[in-house]
């Protein structure tokens, strides 16, 4: 058992190093314009609070739908912190109004002062909210991030947030240089190791005791707290640091679009985030990493062609028109969720005994395939 699971680790390892060492040779090879660059940078914020919503919804049974209230605290936080003092005193950001916080900090600073905003912000939320169950939680934070949105926009919050117009002119990807040098980091394969930072340290969370503690709370709360679980404290722990790693994915993509503004983070955000979570496997981390590559490469690459006219060598302008993407997108969504009912995951992990599982089970699929044909 021990060699077994000795080998599943060292195959992850090598696994994962393969993909950063992929990374860096396609930010080597291809175009710094290249959409596969956007692929996977999306793919990775989105695969980082795809996790964290899953914490909270997969681990520890909380129906949370305030990811994008949080990211949004995220993005301005990082974007007001680290925009240069020169940029706030002109007037090309804050044009109606001087700007209140007059001093800037470096990229990481920024990153984790977003991931404790954010959490600050939960952790005062989760006092009244998570005595709430259900569909009430989720209603209950769907309109803490509908009211945070609003008052963002709001004009006497104009010399913090600037009101209703965008943040702009902060430390984005094309300022991050790697430690003691002038040489630029590679901006994907930067997105990528913080995301894998964080997920790593909310696996380890899960599989600590506290995460131990959240799963007892999901699969039946009065027994856990008949063995001595402090219910509304580990809810609020879980709620704090899935609140945390959404503030940092917030800055990370305001990083990645290289402006701010509120209305960008709808509520039609948080649905894409529960879709993704719903695809890949409530209760797999795998699982959301893989459906949110999936999700963005599908909506932002693969099925692009179908709103230009032409798609897959088919030049068919009559009906490959604008809109026509979202129509196939939803059609192909609904196909994964009616084959794979629990997800691509479900609430397994990808591992290397797995994999050769599924491999070796496509040429048996054939043979019965073959038998009812005969």
């Amino acid at each position: 058992m021990d060699r077994e699971k000795r080998k599943e680790k060292i195959a992850l390892f090598i696994f994962i190093a393969a993909i950063y060492i992929f990374v860096f040779i396609l930010e080597l090879t291809l175009r710094k314009t290249s959409i596969v660059f956007t692929v996977l940078r999306k793919g990775a914020i989105y695969s980082l609070v795809a996790v964290s919503m899953n914490l909270l919804n997969g681990f520890t049974g909380l129906f949370s739908l305030g990811q994008a209230g949080f990211m949004l605290l995220g993005a301005y936080t990082y974007g007001i912190l680290t925009m240069p003092t020169s940029v706030k005193e002109g007037t090309s950001v804050y044009r109606y109004y001087d700007a209140l916080i007059k001093f800037d900090t470096g990229v990481f600073t920024g990153l984790i002062a977003a991931g404790l905003v954010a959490a600050l912000f939960a952790a005062v939320i989760g006092l009244p909210v998570l005595r709430l169950k259900s569909d009430y939680l989720a209603i209950a934070t769907l309109g803490f991030a509908e009211i945070i949105r609003a008052v963002f926009q709001w004009d006497v919050l104009g010399p913090l947030t600037n009101g209703a117009n965008l943040i702009r002119n902060y430390k984005d990807l094309t300022n991050i240089t790697i430690p003691f040098t002038d040489i630029q980091f590679p901006p994907t394969l930067f997105i990528f190791i913080v995301v894998g930072i964080c997920i790593a340290i909310i696996v380890m969370l899960i599989n600590s005791s506290y995460g131990r503690a959240f799963k007892a709370i999901r699969d039946d709360e009065v027994a856990a707290e008949a063995m001595g679980i402090n219910l509304f404290r580990h809810k609020e722990l879980s709620f704090v640091i899935s609140s945390f790693f959404a503030g940092i994915s917030g800055a990370l993509l305001a990083m990645f679009q290289f402006t701010v503004q509120a209305s960008q983070f709808r509520t039609s955000m948080t649905y894409e985030l529960l879709l993704i979570v719903v695809i890949g496997g409530i209760g797999s981390i795998s699982g959301s990493c893989i459906a949110s590559f999936l999700y963005i490469a599908l909506s932002e690459w693969w099925l692009r062609g179908l709103d230009m006219g032409t798609f897959l060598g088919i030049h068919a302008p009559n009906l490959f028109r604008s809109g026509f993407r979202r129509l196939v997108f939803s059609v192909a969504i609904m196909c994964i969720v009616l084959f794979f009912s629990k997800g691509i995951m479900g609430d397994k992990e990808l591992s290397l005994k797995r994999m050769k599982e599924r491999i070796a089970a496509v040429p048996l699929f054939f043979k019965r395939l073959k038998k009812r044909e005969a």
